[in-house]
């Protein structure tokens, strides 16, 4: 029975004990050997390369649900198997405790917080299912596709069981080719929210993590012999392109490939592991940039399969304290963001007008980057912000002190995640930074932790900056030194500062403060900002909380920043105002984090205009 989901998918998914809370705190000297980790990188394609060209249907809609907060269907007995057995085929009468018939509906994609009020700080798990018709050919195979779901899940289809995927940001599939029947067909998928200290990230975090199948779930039909996954890349000297393409079926060896990319065409035949390399000279093709974000049309073809997409070319690299863009400087005009609609209520349902009518706020901000935190977002995100001319940071979830960075399990995870993410992402152009990580403490494991990141990112990320938002620093008065030995191995040093809102700090003494580094490599702050209501004015911009001081935060903090050596560019947190658990200011908060420079419905604050005139000169320089 061919039932397969990849080597690392099913890998992240294999059962696993974790420790108890005494365990984990004598775990905690364990320092992992990341040469012998180095030993073997994750699989570099987990999923098919771009799904949303291929041949689909798409199971979006009205899906059936239960809340199972007992968590009696992942118990062993009757419970367990009844939740997910085929009743389409299965003859005996309803079942006693409950029938899927008569649960309510529930909208996927979506988070189950947005949608249903008695959930809204729900995390734990929901059972779903869904019914669709089929109509599966011979010499074709089927791929059931998950674009993403938070945190763990659990799929069953047809009343068989699939290996549970771990992980809330990236996409994950498996092969149902001889699971598929004609007509009817019965998916059933418990999603589990739950966090915890060997999980990623943990169960402490400044965001909500919106629990359930949040982005897409697609059937893929593909010949039997298709083309897995493509890698484009520019040469060194900007001059020529080179294309890796990856066939997988019984015929992926010894078969023609032939491609065309941007009017230049190229064939050739694949080697016996279904592989071949193809150089094409460049010609006068675009490069891709913030200022034209050139995507030239794209198709890879083999007699029985073909694939389409829009690829830009471009070049990042760093030279002493600079960061080059296709060979010349460009200062990072960025902001910060969460995937996260605009809305009352806050969702993690991103369709492709919720992703422009939040990155066209970045883009009226005069911004040429965005710091997508502190997770991967949906591909829709990235792809947008690509025609859009956004650079984009693109980050795994390893955040603060609360992962067990000595534990075996959660290093294998963050590395499954980390290769699933550049896998998707690999092709696109708006891609510069590759971050390992946000706050971390400084510790031995961690260290190691990251190094083992840091290496994969550079072994399979393409020419891509690796960096990290760092947030430990020496302070001395008004000097403040960043010394965090994980700056050695960056690329790109980022830290993440506060000065005038947390500490002691006044605002009018913010543009005294000193920055250096013991690093003397490009630099740029991945975060400041302060909270602020939007609507709430007051005539003294010393005031907390007010639009005022916000605003002014931001002014004094700009004046800092034009002093700083080395500086590459800033990304202030956030743009928009997101759902926070643990921000219990009732009058000012209500569980959001105000620091956004538009309000959760999109109203802009005074600040916002502070900053996107500082932008708007800055590109003029």
């Amino acid at each position: 029975m061919r039932i397969l989901i990849s080597a690392l998918i099913l890998a992240c998914g294999t059962a696993h004990a974790q420790p108890a809370d005494e365990e984990l705190s004598e775990m905690g000297t364990r320092v992992l050997d990341r040469e012998a980790l180095g030993q073997e990188r994750p699989v570099r394609a987990p999923t098919m390369e771009n799904v949303l060209s291929r041949k689909r249907q798409d199971l979006s809609g009205e899906w059936r649900y239960l809340i199972d907060p007992m968590r009696a269907g992942l118990r062993k007995g009757n419970a367990r198997r009844d939740f997910w057995r085929d009743r389409v085929a299965d003859p005996r009468g309803d079942l006693i405790e409950y029938e899927w018939d008569s649960a309510p509906t529930i909208n996927v994609p979506g988070d189950w917080n947005a949608q249903i009020e008695q959930l809204r700080w729900y995390e734990d798990l929901l059972w779903y299912r869904h019914t669709f018709d089929a109509k599966p050919k011979p010499g074709h195979r089927y791929f059931l596709h998950f674009e993403g779901a938070s945190y763990k899940t659990y799929p069953h289809l047809n009343g068989e069981e699939l290996p549970m995927h771990e992980g809330g940001f990236t996409p994950f599939e498996y092969e149902v080719t001889d699971l598929l029947r004609a007509g009817d067909n019965s998916l059933v998928v418990a999603v589990d929210a739950r966090h915890g200290r060997q999980s990623v990230p943990g169960d402490y975090t400044d965001w909500k993590n919106y629990g359930g199948i949040t982005r897409p779930v697609h059937l893929v039909e593909v010949p039997e012999t298709f083309i897995r996954d493509y890698r484009v890349s520019l040469s060194e000297d900007r001059a020529a392109i080179e294309i890796e393409v990856h066939l997988d079926g019984p015929d992926a060896g010894e078969t023609d490939v032939a491609l065309t990319l941007g009017g230049i065409a190229a064939a050739e035949r694949t080697r016996g592991d279904g592989t071949v390399m193809l150089r094409l000279e460049r010609g006068d093709l675009a490069l891709w940039s913030p200022q034209t974000p050139a995507l030239h049309p794209f198709t890879v073809r083999t007699e029985a399969d073909a694939v389409d997409d829009r690829i830009g070319l471009r070049d990042v690299d760093v030279q002493g304290t600079q960061v080059l863009l296709n060979g010349k400087p460009i200062f990072i005009r960025g902001i910060s963001l969460h995937e996260e609609a605009l809305g009352e209520i806050g969702t993690r349902a991103m369709d492709d007008d919720a992703v422009r009518a939040l990155l066209r706020h970045a883009k009226d901000l005069n911004a040429n980057f965005v710091r997508l935190a502190h997770y991967p977002h949906n591909e829709r995100m990235v792809r947008v912000a690509e025609e859009m001319g956004l650079m984009v940071w693109s980050e795994v979830p390893i955040y603060w002190e609360v992962i067990d960075y000595s534990s075996p399990y959660t290093m294998a995870l963050a590395r499954r995640m980390q290769a699933a993410s550049i896998h998707r992402d690999y092709n696109r152009a708006n891609i510069v930074v590759w971050s390992v990580a946000n706050e971390t403490p400084i510790t031995d494991p961690r260290n190691a932790f990251l190094g083992v990141l840091m290496d994969d990112a550079r072994a399979i990320g393409g020419d891509r900056m690796i960096s990290a938002a760092l947030n430990k620093a020496e302070k001395d008065g008004d000097q403040i030194t960043v010394t965090d030995p994980l700056g050695a191995e960056l690329d790109l040093l980022a830290v993440n500062e506060y000065e005038g809102w947390y500490g002691s700090r006044k605002l009018d003494q913010v543009p005294d403060v000193r920055w250096s580094s013991i690093y003397d490599k490009p630099m740029m702050f991945s975060e400041f900002g302060a909270g602020a209501l939007h609507g709430y004015r007051e005539r003294d911009a010393t005031i907390r909380w007010s639009e005022d001081y916000q605003a002014e935060f931001y002014a004094k903090t700009l004046e800092m920043v034009e002093q700083v050596p080395n500086l590459v560019g800033i990304s202030p947190w956030v743009l928009k105002d997101f759902r926070s658990p643990r921000r219990w200011h009732g009058r000012f908060q209500d569980y959001w984090n105000r620091k956004g420079l538009i309000s959760e419905t999109g109203e802009r604050k005074v600040a916002f205009d502070v900053l996107a005139d500082w932008y708007e000169r800055k590109a003029e320089e």
